[in-house]
């Protein structure tokens, strides 16, 4: 037996630095050298496969390495009920999008809805207007969002506005971004960042994370295919010009760099593209690969 244990030891150090490897190998989908997340999937990007079936998406969804979720919508399901269906597939709810009339005009079914979900921040995406958005429009909707994020806060809820493009007309020497930025209050409003939304209109979301910092806690990284139109301030384009993330025009390295500098805290892909279930498994080997 003693001649042995030299033997069985070498093996059992040896298992050791094997496992030890596998575990130090070991990340989170999505994260790498330099990307460290946390990164999630906006649901929506699934909306038609949810449509059809939620547990064996949601399967699908755990299946990319996804643990961290976004939400827009439960899919006809009662919320208690779809979050039991999060659970049961091991997905943690981050935030969720909520109807602007809805966070107007019925805040505390959102506060129940968003508590029941297990959210920490709960959203809006869009802000119904005549075209093209104006002054009046965007100060009214300043109101309701710090009305929002007060009343939310109370309920232990972060509030946050999704710009989506047509926030960038002019206005004096900025944009009625600048003056959504300047009429919320900075302790109930927080803002997500799309980049698709940054860019299509042609601003550079470098420059806005490094001029709004800590206002940005939340980010959808999506890709813009090459040669869409930008400068256009409509808020909508074909959804085949989402691409894999790192096959579009989008400077990842740098956007990243500046996102991680200012504080963001969640990343979300979000693609809408009919082609979502080929190009997020793409996506999140990107970033895994990305260096910054």
């Amino acid at each position: 037996m003693k001649h042995l244990l030299p033997s069985l030891l070498g093996s059992v150090v040896l298992t050791f630095s094997i496992n030890s490897a596998i575990a130090a190998d070991q990340h989170p989908a999505g994260a790498g050298p330099s990307f460290k997340g946390p990164v999630g999937l906006q649901l929506y990007s699934l909306r038609e496969q949810f449509a059809k079936d939620v547990p064996s998406t949601l399967d699908r969804v755990r299946g990319f390495g996804i643990e961290y979720v976004e939400l827009a919508g439960t899919y006809e399901l009662a919320p208690e009920k779809f979050k039991e269906q999060l659970d049961a597939k091991g997905l943690k709810p981050v935030s969720g999008h909520f109807p602007f009339e809805q966070l107007r005009d019925h805040l505390e079914d959102v506060a129940r809805e968003a508590k029941t979900l297990g959210l920490q921040y709960a959203g809006c995406a869009w802000i119904p207007h005549k075209d093209p958005f104006d002054e009046k429009t965007c100060r009214e909707a300043a109101a309701v969002f710090n009305r929002a994020g007060a009343a939310l806060a109370k309920h232990g809820l972060k509030f946050f506005y999704h710009a989506h493009g047509y926030e960038f007309q002019p206005h004096g020497k900025g944009t009625l971004f600048d003056l959504m930025m300047a009429e919320t209050k900075p302790e109930w409003v927080r803002y997500e960042m799309d980049v698709f939304w940054i860019v299509h209109p042609g601003q550079d979301p470098v420059k806005l994370l490094e001029k709004y910092g800590s206002r940005f806690e939340l980010m959808h990284v999506k890709d813009m295919k090459k040669g869409t139109p930008t400068g256009l301030l409509t808020g909508q384009s074909d959804v085949s010009n989402d691409v894999a993330l790192g096959t579009g025009v989008m400077e990842w390295a740098a956007i990243l760099k500046a996102a991680r500098k200012a504080g963001v805290k969640w990343y979300f892909i979000e693609d809408e593209s009919p082609a979502s279930v080929e190009q997020i498994p793409q996506s999140l080997r990107y970033l895994e690969r990305l260096k910054f």
